[in-house]
């Protein structure tokens, strides 16, 4: 598989790519993102990349500078295409001079990138077959052609005496997954190969490549006599000894056996398929011959239980939001969604939840989880895996939807204080305050006494009886006009509440103001 590192500071755009294309048909695998060309350039330095598909513009060190760079590190020969949302021609100009393959804007075509993507592997391929090749180098480019079945009829024997394959042996493709959600462990092919030395013998030898991240290609040989009884045994040994030396989750999906060179890229097809039953099945083993006449559902969940999850999160209703996960999970397994049909349902239900946050003034800095978990592809997951991550990633988008509402809310009861404040003499009360800013009365009287600890009416009554002792110790004013000023309209009923609050009526309380003038003034 050609490797290809996806380099654009938009996260959305490099998730629009793994959907774009179809990688794996094109022989080639995602194997690597950045953000920015500093981060890209650490990033191919580690994997090698054969293809660099990068924007131009980006912070740090944009595209040009990156390929740059790479062009003057002395160890790197990608095959760089640029994609662009500027229609520049003198980036493309200087794109060009360095070597790039293509220049194209977004949004991104399909069929152009599909198209410029084969030019870039042909380009590749036709270099790496005047290149000196190692023997193991030799051997795996060989066995890669065996699974595409790309071998011709001159080279057979050639093939055959490179890989081992004698008059009389039977092949047998398997891919082997590594089952480990989101703690990714760096399992290379050399370590899997160790384990599965022990279990080879005379009869049966084992070739493992690596062929995309968390799958391996295994290709099994077996000489004459073929044991007939012993395939299941064998598939079964090489799944429990992995299991069991990695101590982590594996999965294997099997295709037959056949019994020619030229027959074994039906082999790796058929595993393939069996692959594409992975959430449909609740063994670690799938066999093609199992599933191929099992049909797969290949839409998303309906949209009805996405709505339904996304508003028991916002009303805070975790157990039904379980339940509802619960239910979204069994349906995965029991209708045989495929793999897109799993991924897909689930982009639908984050982008949901996404949009709702946004809507309520968040960002994705506050969803971890679910982020990570939109940035994963399909690949090193199993039904278990998959739902433990998702029910974490919404318990955490429940309690950030929560702090935001707290936030919205503290922010809201501000705004409605000041309006008390300034209206205070007007004919107001809960329920106006509440129609006024299109909340629940009774909500709003809870939220109130739980910002400012006392309740609405005494908030306000508190409040007029300050201003009224204002306007006593300030003004000449009659009772009933003190009363009109500060919002009563019955000065009978100011003057009791007045006497509640301060203890004295209100001409008791102006008399003893004057009272006091007079001692000072003597």
């Amino acid at each position: 598989m050609l490797k290809v590192l996806l380099v654009d500071d938009e996260m959305y755009i490099r998730r629009g790519m793994y959907e774009l294309i179809d990688w794996h048909s094109m022989g080639m695998e995602i194997t690597g993102e950045a953000e920015n060309g500093l981060e890209a350039l650490d990033k191919a330095e580690c994997l090698k990349p054969d293809i660099i598909i990068t924007d131009i513009r980006m912070p740090i060190l944009d595209g040009l500078d990156l390929i740059r760079a790479v062009e003057h590190s002395g160890t790197l020969e990608p095959v760089f295409i640029i994609i662009s949302g500027y229609h520049d021609f003198k980036y493309a100009q200087q794109a060009i001079r360095y070597g790039v393959q293509d220049y194209i804007l977004k949004p991104i075509d399909d069929e152009e990138m599909t198209a410029t993507l084969q030019k870039a592997a042909d380009l590749i391929r036709s270099k790496r077959k005047h290149s000196f090749l190692a023997e193991e180098e030799a051997s795996r480019i060989m066995l890669k052609d065996l699974l595409k079945g790309q071998i011709q009829k001159e080279d057979e024997i050639r093939y055959a005496e490179m890989i081992g394959i004698g008059h009389q042996t039977r092949m047998m493709i398997a891919l082997v997954e590594l089952q480990t959600g989101l703690k990714r462990r760096n399992i290379t092919v050399h370590q899997v190969n160790d384990i599965l030395h022990k279990i080879k013998d005379d009869r049966c030898e084992l070739y493992v490549l690596e062929e995309q991240r968390n799958r391996m290609v295994l290709i099994l040989l077996w000489k004459h006599p073929y044991p007939y009884g012993s395939v299941e045994e064998k598939i079964q040994t090489i799944q429990k000894m992995l299991s069991d030396h990695l101590e982590i989750d594996i999965a294997l999906y099997a295709g037959t056996v056949v019994d020619h060179m030229t027959e074994v890229a039906r082999s790796y097809a058929e595993a393939e398929e069996a692959y594409r039953h992975k959430f449909a099945e609740s063994e670690r083993i799938v066999y093609f011959a199992a599933v191929k006449d099992k049909t797969l559902y290949v839409f998303n969940v309906n949209q009805e239980l996405i709505d339904q999850l996304i508003l028991c999160l916002e009303e805070r209703n975790r157990t039904a939001c379980h339940t509802i996960v619960d239910d979204m999970f069994h349906l995965f397994q029991s209708r045989r969604f495929s793999p897109q049909a799993v991924t897909g349902s689930l982009l639908r239900c984050i982008t949901g939840i996404l949009a709702v946050v946004h809507e309520m003034g968040g960002t994705d800095t506050g969803l971890q989880q679910l982020r990570l978990l939109a940035e994963q592809g399909q690949e090193g997951w199993n039904l278990r895996l998959l739902k433990e991550a998702f029910l974490k990633a919404i318990e955490e988008a429940e309690e950030y939807m929560a702090q935001l509402r707290t936030q919205q809310s503290k922010g809201e009861i501000h705004k409605i204080k000041r309006y008390i404040d300034s209206h205070y003499t007007e004919n107001i009360s809960l329920k106006s305050i509440a129609a006024q800013f299109y909340m629940n009365p009774v909500y709003l009287g809870r939220l109130f006494r739980k910002s400012y600890n006392q309740y609405f009416n005494e908030y306000l009554l508190h409040l007029r009886i300050q201003q009224a002792q204002k306007l006593l110790r300030q003004t000449d004013l009659r009772m009933y006009e003190v009363a009109a000023r500060i919002g009563f309209q019955n000065a009978d009923y100011f003057v009791t509440q007045f006497e509640k609050i301060v203890h004295m009526t209100p001409t008791a309380y102006r008399n003893l103001l004057k009272e006091d003038g007079q001692r000072g003034a003597q």
